[in-house]
């Protein structure tokens, strides 16, 4: 609805670059927003551990929906960190996989692995799932020129051993975490660092706040991919994206490209 309109002003079109994250919406509320925007999904992100617990008739109706839908499943960094942990990495990996995901999160968020990204990524590869790695801890603060040049070494090591993208973290609060100041400004400079050294394609940025979801695109401008959305941003995340919102329109990496563009 309204494309052949957006596009008479200057809109551009960038795909699915947003994964929003389901910390334990019903079936019913998850199936509406994927009707809604599954467009405008790059993946569905399975949160935390919430799915777990969850009645499993409901987890594997959202699956369903997902797929339906056209909109793959990557599950959340936290049980994957548990099982590792517990020694059950294989037990997790086979039941993500029996349940139709499409990639788990590994990370060392706040656990420590034992086991080298070349003989996960292999495991994982065993049953058909891709992985992606979880960039930066939960509970040590925003980062610093030294975890930056630590977490490109780390990032490198994990996409060579097999890992499709890496997610750069931010928790629910993008404050004091990750690429986020303890006043919750993103500290673009370690940003780019982290691009020039992995490549704009290979990240996601995790972006669970309005400040973070917009300070993202004004820095990076609208090709950047972002995580970690809640269902009902989505919308608001991409007419941000295109210019379409108030705050953005002014902004010349993200306006759209209006025949006779006035800035009144």
């Amino acid at each position: 609805m309204g494309a052949a309109v957006l596009a008479s002003w200057g809109v551009g079109e960038f795909g699915a670059l947003t994964t929003p994250f389901d910390p334990g919406y019903d079936p019913a509320t998850l199936e509406a927003h994927l009707a809604q925007s599954a467009h405008l999904m790059e993946m569905l992100k399975l949160s935390m551990t919430c799915w777990m617990i969850a009645d499993g008739d409901a987890t594997r109706r959202k699956l369903a929906a997902a797929r339906e839908w056209g909109v793959g499943i990557v599950t959340g960094g936290g049980p994957f960190e548990i099982a590792a942990a517990a020694g059950e990495m294989e037990g997790y990996l086979d039941l993500c996989a029996e349940l139709g995901v499409t990639r788990v999160e590994a990370g060392e968020g706040f656990t420590h692995l034992s086991s080298t990204p070349e003989s996960i990524c292999r495991l994982a590869a065993d049953r058909s799932l891709e992985v992606q790695f979880e960039l930066g801890a939960k509970h040590t603060g925003a980062f610093d020129a030294a975890t930056v040049r630590s977490l490109v070494d780390q990032g490198s090591e994990w996409l060579d051993a097999g890992a499709v993208a890496l997610v750069v973290e931010a928790r629910e609060s993008a404050q004091d975490v990750g690429l986020f100041s303890i006043a919750g400004e993103l500290q673009g400079a370690y940003a780019d660092a982290l691009v020039e050294a992995l490549g704009h394609d290979r990240l996601i940025f995790e972006a669970p706040t309005k400040p973070s979801q917009f300070a993202l695109l004004d820095h990076f401008g609208p090709v950047v991919r972002l995580s970690n959305v809640r269902l009902e941003e989505v919308l608001r995340v991409e007419i941000y994206r295109r210019g379409l919102h108030s705050d953005a329109f002014g902004k010349p990496s993200l306006a759209p490209s209006l025949p006779n563009r006035t800035n009144s």
